[in-house]
């Protein structure tokens, strides 16, 4: 079988499933494993000023890529393109993409009408798939989906009854923490402007223990005021702008942290400000989702669970030192 993924997440999922050979194209986010950086990239970044491997230009701000995206879905324009020629030269039995997120990666309508003229070409067929789950259930059926379509199906229940087994043991160790003692947390999936949390992250923060204040379950991530994160008064505040590594994230961080908003949240009364690696843990629905919740589980009740390691999470209450509290 070939295989192109335009998704990070299904790059993972293929990976996680022992089809890392299969893989003949990916998209230019997907980055992980380490290894599949090998593979033909795909796809490319439609706005502002792109890199040779396709993606944004790095001195980009958020407001900057945010006044970008805006923009280019308000002209009825694609965020992402193919590189058809590529895509020919793949010659794939097998495409992965989503039609959840039009900022995520490249449309299904894209790849579809891509596939359409391409495939006379090469005189095969792909198959085109939709992956767009919302929730952690939904991504692991996703890696179901996944393994039905390859044939691994016994392998891909085998993988997702160890991630369940590792949910169930955070939240057995969560189980002896009260609903009353369990903190409010405000997660941010973009900083200027911030945007609350959607789809998966609100589970992550519950399975986690703790009581997401901010964002919305199982739907999209949604625009907010920095007057909606101050009027949910959460005692910790995870940032983790969609996309971001942990470099990036407190990088993003310190271009807000003069806002006197931040003044006004407990979490910086008792220096609960975390970054965290969000495209790893938090971004993709694919199998590090499960990592995300452990993560915040070592940062919520460190008395309960390891803390994260510096790669994954840090504490940034010190970016806000000349932030007045109260």
């Amino acid at each position: 079988m070939r295989i192109v993924s335009l998704l990070p997440s299904a790059t993972e999922i293929v990976c996680l499933l022992g089809l890392r050979d299969a893989l003949v194209g990916r998209s230019h986010e997907c980055d992980f494993p380490a290894d599949i950086r090998s593979v033909p990239v795909m796809t490319y970044s439609a706005i502002g000023v792109t890199q040779e491997n396709g993606e944004i230009a790095a001195n980009l701000t958020s407001a900057e890529i945010d006044a970008l995206v805006s923009q280019q879905l308000a002209d009825g324009q694609s965020l992402y393109g193919l590189y058809l020629d590529r895509l020919e030269a793949a010659r794939p039995d097998l495409i992965l993409t989503q039609e959840l997120c039009d900022v995520c990666a490249v449309s299904y309508g894209t790849v579809r009408a891509a596939v359409r003229d391409l495939t006379p070409r090469w005189g095969g067929t792909a198959q085109v798939i939709s992956l767009e789950p919302t929730d952690i259930e939904g991504i692991f059926d996703t890696i179901l989906t996944v393994a039905e379509l390859t044939g691994r199906l016994a392998f891909g229940r085998q993988q997702v009854q160890a991630l369940r087994e590792r949910l169930e043991r955070v939240e057995e160790a969560m189980s002896r923490i009260p609903l009353a003692e369990r903190p409010a947390v405000a997660a941010l999936e973009w900083l200027d402007p911030p945007f609350a949390p959607g789809h998966w992250v609100p589970e992550q923060i519950e399975r986690a223990g703790g009581r997401c204040v901010l964002g919305r379950y199982g739907k999209p991530s949604v625009r907010c005021l920095w007057e909606d994160v101050a009027a949910a008064q959460p005692s910790v505040v995870v940032v983790m702008p969609c996309g971001y590594d942990l470099a990036g994230t407190i990088q993003e961080t310190q271009s807000v942290a003069y806002l006197p908003i931040w003044g006004r949240l407990p979490a910086l009364a008792q220096g609960q400000i975390y970054a965290v690696d969000a495209t790893s843990y938090f971004s993709r629905p694919g199998p590090r989702v499960v990592d995300g919740v452990e993560i915040l589980a070592g940062l919520l009740h460190p008395e309960h669970w390891p803390a994260p390691t510096l790669a994954q999470a840090q504490r940034i209450a010190h970016l806000f030192e000349t932030t007045v509290v109260g």
